[in-house]
């Protein structure tokens, strides 16, 4: 009886952090970190104050958790793209359309690309994405051979670049056939 107990208050608790997280975001994409005050998220949410400083130390925290979920789910949809018996430079392109497919959902290139680094910092969001997506370029390049954390940044940099282009209404194909030129003049 007391397991069943607590995982409904744990359930609660989750669905209580999940709530806020939710309407964080979706604050977040419309206003901005700066323009969104914590009792636009409590109200939004359905939630007190105090549940939000129960779940999370302050607005900074509860965005840098909207920001890894992000990074989290851009991440997931690169692994779950089909490398097989791709030679290296093409596994590294599919990997990058796929990063460009998952940046398109609403609202997550300003996100990521705009509000976490003016937020959050660089030397922050570096960390996220350390622990979430990076290592997914650096091992496609590794396995072109290319043991360059460099050219890491520079690719995933011109990545970054084309999302936030195409988030912001320009034409894809240009932008994924730029890429395209771009990887394959790089590890070619």
């Amino acid at each position: 009886m007391q397991e069943t107990m607590r995982r409904s208050q744990k359930e609660r608790s989750d669905a209580m952090r999940g709530a806020l997280m939710q309407a964080g975001r979706k604050l977040f994409v419309t206003r901005g970190f700066s323009g969104t005050g914590t009792p636009d998220i409590v109200a939004a949410a359905g939630v007190t104050r105090g549940a939000l400083y129960h779940h999370f130390a302050d607005k900074e925290a509860l965005f840098e958790a909207v920001i890894r979920a992000e990074a989290e789910a851009v991440a997931l949809a690169v692994e779950a793209a089909d490398y097989t018996s791709l030679a290296p430079v093409d596994a590294l392109i599919r990997g990058g359309e796929a990063f460009l497919t998952a940046m398109q959902v609403p609202g997550r290139a300003r996100l990521l690309l705009t509000e976490a680094p003016a937020a959050l910092g660089l030397a922050k969001l570096a960390v996220i994405d350390r622990e979430t997506g990076a290592r997914t370029l650096v091992e496609g390049l590794a396995a072109a051979g290319l043991h360059d954390a460099a050219l890491a940044g520079l690719l995933s940099a011109a990545h970054d670049r084309a999302a936030l282009a195409i988030a912001q209404g320009e034409a894809e194909e240009p932008w994924r056939a730029a890429l395209q030129r771009l990887v394959r003049g790089a590890v070619g």
